[in-house]
């Protein structure tokens, strides 16, 4: 992406995100139509809203695991492989926060291959959590979810009061996958100056929720 990107240019690489316990389908149909208006890359949902009505220009995420990550991974793998069934082409799973702190990253490494096995087509974004880990956790975490088959590692569920997405974290994940895996910033990404600064950090997607005054924010 260009060092100054367009609001189009930005507005296809955000999911846009309405993960609220409490959305109606009513409000996941208004996201799926201001997605339309915005020229979103996707929307982001909860897998209980599928299947969506949508265009089919529009990709459809769902969250797995969300938001503590502390599921079994035979229950993430099931969630998942629902989803894709359900219409979902992108899954954004949350790894367990327990096994990276206590440095069991085999144990990392295994629950994101038996999401990667349940849902072999879809889209895989591994939710790491950065604001709860240390560097070398997130390095850790990276690593095996690139030898797991992810095809994304991402910051932040945006739930957890560590925090959300920083620049740090995602300069740090970049150098880590390089060109392999695409990096998600996610999580307190409110306004137009932030997510270029994401942007300009290494992230080749960004899940926000506030994509209308984001995009507003940036030139035509």
């Amino acid at each position: 992406m260009s060092e100054n990107p367009t609001r189009s240019q930005v507005a296809a690489i955000i999911d846009h995100t309405l993960l609220k316990p409490e959305a109606t389908p009513e409000a996941v149909a208004a996201v799926v139509a201001e997605a339309v208006e915005l020229g979103t890359y996707s929307v982001c949902v909860s897998p209980s809203q599928l299947p969506l009505e949508h265009p089919s220009t529009l990709k459809v995420a769902v969250v797995c695991g969300f938001p503590s990550g502390a599921h079994d991974a035979a229950v993430k793998a099931t969630e998942a492989e629902t989803a894709v069934r359900n219409g979902a082409d992108e899954i954004d799973m949350v790894i367990n926060l327990s096994f990276a702190l206590t440095g069991r990253y085999d144990r990392t490494e295994a629950e994101i291959a038996a999401v990667r096995a349940a849902a072999p087509d879809a889209v895989l974004k591994v939710i790491i959590e950065s604001a709860v880990l240390s560097d070398e956790q997130i390095v850790e975490v990276c690593r095996a979810a690139e030898r797991a088959g992810a095809d994304f590692v991402k910051t932040s569920t945006g739930f957890h009061p560590a925090g959300g997405a920083s620049v740090h974290a995602v300069e740090l994940m970049r150098r880590t996958v390089g060109d392999r895996l695409g990096v998600k910033a996610s999580g307190g990404i409110r306004d137009a100056e932030t997510a270029l600064a994401m942007i300009a950090a290494g992230a080749s997607r960004l899940g926000v929720s506030a994509s209308k005054a984001i995009l507003a924010g940036l030139p035509e």
